[in-house]
Parts: structure tokens; C-alpha cells; sequence
């Protein structure tokens, strides 16, 4: 059984088992969350889609770990014109691993 649901402003399609690195919760490592904006459920062939949401279906999660991606590396320059601008950023992120679809 598979769900496709939102969570930091994203669709994530997830299943059960799986390790998903999605936007930053605010969440202590191995505490268990529970997600209420599903979008889509289904199993199979079959599918059920919400409008916008799938009535009575949540997910359950484990966070697994809290971490930052690499650093994004921004240059901006205008030729000829002794413009140069440099800039980093690095996302955090929530690694949450699937525990069941209820519903």
C-alpha cells in the first residue's frame, strides 16, 4: 500500500518500509509522527484520490535522523562591470522512515 502525501509545502509518494528525506519538522530523533495530509491512497490497481484530502487516512513516521544537505554554492556576476556576488546555502532536512498507512 503506497500514499502520496504533503508535507513542507511538497508531495511525497511513500510506502511502507521506505526512508524519505523531506523538509525540516520540528521532531526529536526517534520520535514517532503522524501525518494528516494525505492526498492519494492506493494499493495495486486501485486508487483512491481526495479532494483535497483522502478523509480518515494518516500516516505514521519515525524520525530517523535531522541533518543539512550540501552546501549550494550561488554566483552572480556581471561582466565588464566589476560585479561579483557569492552566496551559500545549506537546507535542513528531516529523515523520516515510514512506519504504516492507516485507513
Amino acid at each position: 500500500m503506497y500514499a502520496v502525501i504533503k508535507t513542507g509545502g511538497k508531495q511525497y509518494r511513500v510506502a511502507t518500509g521506505e526512508k524519505v528525506k523531506v523538509e525540516k519538522i520540528a521532531a526529536d530523533v526517534g520520535q514517532v509522527i503522524t501525518i494528516d495530509q494525505v492526498l492519494a491512497v492506493g494499493e495495486g490497481a486501485e486508487m483512491r484520490v481526495g479532494s483535497p484530502l483522502v478523509a480518515g487516512v494518516t500516516v505514521t513516521a519515525t524520525v530517523t535522523a535531522q541533518g543539512r544537505l550540501a552546501k549550494v554554492r550561488i554566483f552572480k556576476m556581471r561582466r565588464r562591470k566589476h560585479y561579483q556576488k557569492r552566496q551559500g546555502h545549506r537546507q535542513s532536512f528531516t529523515e523520516i522512515e515510514i512506519g504504516a498507512v492507516n485507513g
